[in-house]
């Protein structure tokens, strides 16, 4: 493996790759989430790249050694496709199978919706593909979900306020720590975040205090994420969600499309997000005909790369030997 920068149109990526010495290697490309890095693939591009693919994994725009570029409109899904697109061309290639985690799955069908020239193929997991809705911005929508549910406010519903980075900027370890806690699938059911939280009841003080790193978290890798955010903090990371509504107006133009790549989704049975996605989990065919499997991990949570990491490694393996 080897770490590097890479320039391509507009911004200048850290990009953790391995597989690079065969010209003739198909490229695989994995885009992370929230709050992880290029380095939370680390199993992946070894297991891939001994397997004979090229496997890159950049830190995103606004994390870790990448450019973190001032301002909501910044973040817009047409510059994280954008600029996924030429790291493909950077990195020598003409297409690719992409695989996303997290916020890096909705980047990464959009990938496959938008670019099926490039990204022949897509891997979505933990977060399905969620289609444009007609009946406006999705954090209105959100919202009128958790009043009628009562259950208070969606975390990235509060993730929209210009200073919600503040409270996890002042002690970016115990905001990994507990995050990574919460969405684990070895933490307790009864202390696994839903991602809702009351009225006036910030989401790091709905995690237990006690919060442990997750078995598969070594000290060492937890000080890589501790460092990076220290230096780079929440704010970038957070414009991801401030971006959602103005996603939703750039899209338009691809209203109803569907994803016509080969597809793979792959989910922790005990993964929270599945509380507000599950729906989008259950019609996921409909808008990609090609998927060819929908893999449910039993006890596994949020982290699922890193948590099953063999699992997910002979899942994408079978996935690549048939395209």
């Amino acid at each position: 493996m080897r770490t590097r920068l890479i320039k391509t149109d507009g911004l200048v990526q850290q990009v953790l790759d391995a597989g690079f010495e065969d010209q003739n290697a198909p490229l695989v490309l994995l885009i992370h989430g929230f709050p992880e890095l290029g380095v939370s693939w680390r199993a992946q591009v070894e297991a891939l790249s001994q397997a004979g693919y090229h496997v890159a994994a950049p830190d995103m725009r606004g994390y870790g050694g990448t450019e973190k570029p001032a301002g909501v409109e910044a973040y817009s899904i047409l510059h994280l496709v954008g600029e996924m697109v030429d790291l493909v061309r950077a990195l020598g290639k003409a297409s690719c199978v992409v695989v996303g985690h997290d916020w890096g799955a909705p980047v990464a069908w959009h990938c496959a919706l938008l670019r099926p020239d490039v990204f022949t193929a897509v891997a979505g997991l933990s977060v399905p593909f969620q289609p444009r809705r007609l009946k406006g911005p999705p954090t209105a929508a959100m919202a009128a979900i958790s009043k009628r549910a009562g259950l208070g406010d969606l975390y990235i519903s509060r993730f929209q306020a210009p200073d919600a980075h503040v409270a996890m900027d002042a002690d970016p370890a115990t905001t990994l720590r507990k995050l990574f806690y919460a969405y684990d699938g070895a933490t307790p059911a009864d202390r696994r975040s839903t991602g809702f939280m009351p009225q006036g009841v910030d989401l790091l003080d709905t995690i237990d205090d006690a919060a442990t790193l997750p078995p598969w978290m070594s000290a060492d890798h937890f000080g890589e994420y501790v460092q990076a955010f220290s230096v780079g903090g929440f704010d970038a990371p957070l414009n991801w969600y401030r971006a959602m509504d103005l996603n939703w107006s750039l899209t338009a133009f691809v209203q109803d499309q569907k994803i016509t790549p080969p597809a793979l989704f792959v989910v922790g049975e005990d993964d929270p997000v599945r509380h507000y996605a599950g729906g989008h989990e259950a019609g996921l065919k409909d808008w990609a005909p090609g998927l060819t499997r929908s893999v449910v991990v039993p006890g596994a949570g949020h982290w699922i790369q890193q948590e099953r990491s063999a699992e997910v490694n002979t899942l994408l393996l079978e996935f690549l030997a048939v395209l």
